[in-house]
């Protein structure tokens, strides 16, 4: 019986010649990932081991992206403690203030995710790293803290389902309501620790910033993982932004599949999640009949806090205003990633048309701070959930969309489609 790409990176890993569906594995890490909130429980969990030692100081990443700058005491000693303990062993990758970003933004753009890796990372989204073909995942402080001190971790062997991508997207159409689609489409517990694995021809017409929000979000409808094939695309990514050496996995032509769905590009519309779950899809034509008055636009996040969205943002807004009564928060995913778009004239252009661009940070995504919703308030954004009171108060909504929609919608005061901007 064949396996999947998924499947085949944790044989690789196990030091197997196969692996099937359902097996327990231990096996071989190659990057462990942690933030500023989940570290220090992690840290605290390793002082009570007899050896405290981290496998390998090059093979973790700590990144202070969460409540960065620091928004209050708790958050900066949280941040001390991530930074004493990187010190205290020698940490390579470190990244806090002045050498940020948010974290899954920041570690493929600094090489640190490559096709064929094995990546446990404390915190959900670690699944973004699929779009390079790696099998990443998130887990629990207690596992971080298992897999820095011995660069080993047990999984569960997950079986998959296959999205067929075919067709050609339309202008305004991106990754984000792909993703947003299949979601709606399959539930929040569709993928439920299964491998979302996306292939067919239609994976040509996503670019890598389309690839790392659909494997992103692969968690909302409960994958374990999401993964793409390693194409000229993630490869031309890769050599780009950095130098390790990487392995291609590719699916067995008789690998396993759960379940098969076929999803043509060129019939997608633009898709919104209404409050409050990721699964509570409409199409962009059903919200703008709704006339939902919004207070906050987000644009920004892990999700699509990337150059390429925030170039879709600036192009919507042109040189219109940001609606009266709308605060909208421009938030570049990494320095890297700001620094471009100063030099595009992004940011100018997001400030001169009435938003604020804030320094790289997670920020409103989880209601920590830099654009809390009071009661009643409803705010478009670009991150990837909208569950009750996740970005402030539980008497406030979140509608999910993409840079375009979110951008069209802070000019208008409404949910407006970025099709009908002109």
């Amino acid at each position: 019986m064949g396996m999947t790409m998924s499947q085949k990176i944790l044989a690789a890993h196990a030091g197997l010649s196969e692996v099937k569906a359902g097996q327990l594995i231990e096996a071989s890490l190659d990057l462990v990932l942690g933030n500023d909130i989940t570290t220090p429980v992690a840290i605290n969990v390793m002082q009570g081991f007899k050896d405290d030692r981290v496998f390998d100081k090059d093979k973790i990443a700590l990144v202070m992206d969460h409540f960065i700058p620091n928004k209050d005491i708790k958050s900066a000693e949280n941040c001390k403690t991530c930074r004493e303990f990187a010190a205290s062993h020698d940490i390579t990758n470190y990244f806090d203030v002045g050498k940020m970003g948010i974290e899954h933004a920041l570690l493929p753009e600094e090489g640190l995710t490559v096709a064929g890796d094995l990546i446990i990372g404390a915190d959900s989204h670690t699944c973004t790293y699929g779009a390079l073909g790696a099998f990443s995942t998130g887990v629990g402080s207690t596992d971080m803290a298992a897999g820095m001190a011995t660069g080993k971790a047990w999984f569960k062997v997950p079986e998959a389902i296959r999205f067929n991508i075919t067709g050609k997207k339309s202008k305004h159409v991106s990754g984000k309501d792909l993703i947003l689609h299949i979601i709606g489409m399959i539930g929040v517990d569709g993928a439920l620790y299964r491998s979302m694995e996306f292939t067919g021809e239609g994976v040509s017409e996503l670019n890598i910033d389309d690839r790392l929000t659909i494997a992103n979000m692969a968690i909302e409808a409960g994958g374990k993982n999401g993964i793409f094939p390693v194409d000229d695309v993630a490869a031309e990514y890769m050599n780009t932004h950095g130098n390790r050496p990487y392995k291609v996995y590719e699916a067995d032509t008789d690998a396993v599949y759960a379940e098969e769905y076929t999803i043509d590009l060129s019939e997608l519309e633009p898709t919104v999640s209404y409050p409050h779950l990721p699964s509570n899809t409409r199409t962009i034509d059903e919200a703008v009949s709704d006339h939902i008055k919004i207070d906050q636009a987000v644009i920004g996040s892990c999700t699509n806090g990337r150059i390429s969205d925030l170039r879709a943002a600036a192009e919507i807004i042109g040189d219109r205003k940001i609606a009266d009564g709308v605060r909208c928060i421009v938030i570049p995913g990494t320095q890297r990633i700001y620094l471009q778009a100063m030099e595009e004239g992004l940011i100018k252009s997001f400030i001169e048309a009435g938003a604020i661009v804030s320094t790289p940070t997670c920020g409103p995504c989880l209601g920590g701070y830099m654009g809390i919703l009071a009661a009643g308030e409803r705010c478009i954004s670009t991150t990837n959930r909208n569950f009750v009171g996740r970005m402030g108060h539980v008497d406030s909504e979140i509608y999910l969309a993409s840079p375009a929609v979110a951008a069209a919608s802070a000019v208008t005061g409404y949910i407006a489609d970025p099709r009908s901007m002109r």
